[in-house]
């Protein structure tokens, strides 16, 4: 028999520590999953699966050379269906908790205070997207976007990701249809965050209901202001009467500096109610909530200069001044960063199952690969005094999958900050040169003859 290859001896001692063989069989257990003992048990199809991923999801036969071992990819197949998905995504959340309490406080070059934000554990919240295979089951279960030409697209799954601030890593990924509101899900996070903990969003995720709820717990939140939401800054301004437009419906408070003040906002109507909440629930939101709006702006060279404006339940002016309010909301575009690390770098942005729950599974160990390579990443910060985030993604993928088991994180490369970089979001390659497909392959073969017969 081949003795196991050092690619999977690497992925078993990463595991292990944050993810112990028994955590995976209790996982498996407490959602009725029951199995016989077998070669490719939930611990080791999991393993496997890591594998496939890591190396980028490659095709099912490379796992026989990369695991030094004969795979059958049928087998394998069958294992991969037979492994509970609400148990794979038990296992991110307790494997995140557990790499993220271990390498946090390693990590940082200024100690555990580095990982905080002024005294606060920080998160990131956002949207993205997934391809998926062009199968009747995944466009019933995802749906594909409406202007798609009947048979020339692929079913999208929408993504909703919790980030870890500092280490950047998973929390927690939601699948979802596609035409799905973040925050029609995002309450779904909330148990997952603690009192006292700050959650940073866009403007997709400001509303009354939203930091109402964010408040009952006793999170904090800062968001981006909707583009709907009036926000007046004026000394004196008047609060908006009932049928009136064009001003706030806030009541002023108190000011705290020049586009900075505290507001008490009005919960809305009942037949404002968002559709994803019940009348009950909504109800029993309080009447009124302070909340603080400010203002900064961000002077960019060769363009017009950027106004944001916050919302956000940090009321203390002088333990969170404006200035580091605004550093804060511009950390939240690193989110965009991690979900191109996992779409571009690992290839995420197209999955390969073909149902649903195989898609939830698939996306569930995408993240538990890319935490991998954070974990690395938070080794490497911590030998070469800086931050995780300055890390390079790549050079530390590129490591793992070369190094052997137990070798310790040698120095990787550290990407220089380059602040006010600015680029065309354009394309030097051409591609292919190939035309799209705007009609379905069928009618597409059907003129192909057609000229064939002309001609």
């Amino acid at each position: 028999m081949v003795s196991v290859s050092r690619a999977l001896a690497r992925i078993k001692s990463d595991l292990r520590p944050h993810l112990p063989d028994e955590t995976i069989e209790a996982a498996c257990r407490e959602v009725g999953h029951k199995w016989r003992e077998r070669k490719l048990g939930p611990v080791a199809t999991l393993h496997l699966f890591v594998l496939q991923v890591l190396h980028c999801n490659t095709a099912i036969r490379h796992l026989r050379h990369l695991a030094g071992e004969r795979v059958n990819a049928a087998a394998y197949c069958r294992a991969r269906m037979r492994l509970p998905a609400a148990a794979v995504q038990a296992l991110l959340r307790s494997s995140s908790e557990a790499m993220r309490s271990s390498e946090a406080m390693r990590s940082s070059a200024a100690g555990a205070a580095g990982a905080l934000w002024h005294g606060l554990r920080a998160f990131l919240v956002d949207g993205s997207s997934a391809i998926t295979p062009d199968t009747p089951g995944l466009d019933k279960a995802l749906g594909h976007p409406r202007r798609q030409t009947a048979g020339c697209g692929f079913p999208v799954a929408k993504v909703l990701g919790l980030f870890d601030a500092f280490t950047g890593m998973v929390v927690e990924a939601l699948g979802l249809p596609l035409y799905t509101h973040d925050q029609s899900k995002v309450w779904t996070l909330h148990p997952l965050l603690s009192a006292g903990d700050l959650l940073v969003g866009d403007c997709g995720l400001c509303s009354y209901a939203h930091l109402a709820m964010l408040h009952a717990r006793g999170v904090l939140a800062c968001f981006r202001m909707h583009q709907r939401q009036i926000v007046d800054f004026r000394p004196g301004r008047r609060t908006r009467r009932k049928g009136e437009r064009g001003r706030p419906r806030s009541r002023f408070v108190r000011r705290l500096g020049r586009h900075d003040q505290v507001v008490r906002w009005r919960r809305p109507e009942r037949c404002q109610a968002p559709a994803w909440m019940s009348g009950e629930q909504f109800d029993a939101l309080p009447p009124e909530l302070e909340v603080r709006e400010l203002r900064y702006r961000i002077p960019r060279k060769g363009q017009r200069t950027l106004c944001v404006t916050v919302a956000t339940t940090l009321l203390d002016g002088k333990r969170y001044p404006t200035g580091e309010v605004a550093k804060l909301y511009e950390s939240r575009w690193e989110v965009e960063t991690h979900f191109a690390e996992l779409k571009t770098t690992l290839g995420m942005r197209k999955l390969k199952s073909k149902d649903a729950r195989g898609a939830l599974k698939e996306l569930a160990v995408y993240c538990l690969v890319y935490n991998l390579v954070r974990a690395v990443m938070a080794r490497a910060a911590a030998r070469q005094a800086t931050t995780p985030d300055r890390v390079s993604f790549i050079d530390a993928l590129r490591w793992l999958l070369a190094a052997a088991p137990g070798e310790d994180v040698p120095e990787l490369v550290i990407n220089p900050r380059r602040t006010g970089r600015h680029e065309p979001r354009v394309r030097k390659d051409r591609g292919s040169g190939h035309a799209f497909m705007t009609k379905p392959r069928a009618e597409l073969r059907k003129a192909l003859r057609r000229r064939k017969v002309n001609t």
